[in-house]
């Protein structure tokens, strides 16, 4: 049996975040047939997605933010104002959101959310339930949920 010696250390180090960042993201791919293929393709790259809503005076109303990377929309946040809360802004600017990521070749969404916050809205969107945390934090359960997107239509005479 080999005996080694290790020295651990608990300080915040960006340097080293980022080395282990680049060593993961070298045995992923080594270790996947999927990854590899990405590799140095525009897919590989995560994409900014944000959606937004302004009122009749020109303050924010609403808005979406996430990314697209591969095949798939990751919604991050996703929030209305509480005057525009159930006049079907939070489901239009999803819609927005999937529609967008659809043109981008996404063929599926991903999104967590809390117990307090918006399970039932995504369930009504379409989305279903892949996983549930409870307290997460302490006293709170998170929800992963998916969707299958459709595939975008094509425009007349493309």
């Amino acid at each position: 049996m080999v005996s080694r010696m290790f020295r651990l250390e608990t300080e915040v180090d960006p340097a080293r975040r980022d080395l282990l960042r680049r060593r993961l993201r070298d045995t992923n791919t080594a270790a996947s047939p999927v990854l590899r293929a990405l590799r140095g393709t525009p897919a590989e790259r995560e994409a900014a997605l944000h959606v937004w809503a302004s009122d009749a005076n020109g303050a924010l109303a609403g808005g979406l933010v996430g990314h697209t990377w591969t095949t798939w929309l990751h919604v991050t946040y996703l929030w209305v104002d509480a005057r525009h809360r159930g006049a079907g802004l939070g489901s239009r600017l999803l819609t927005a959101a999937e529609r967008l990521a659809g043109r981008r070749g996404c063929t599926a969404s991903r999104v967590e959310t809390w117990d307090f916050q918006a399970p039932d809205f995504y369930r009504r969107q379409g989305y279903e339930v892949v996983c549930v945390i409870p307290d997460y934090p302490p006293g709170v359960t998170e929800y992963t949920l998916t969707k299958r997107l459709p595939r975008p239509r094509r425009e007349p005479g493309r």
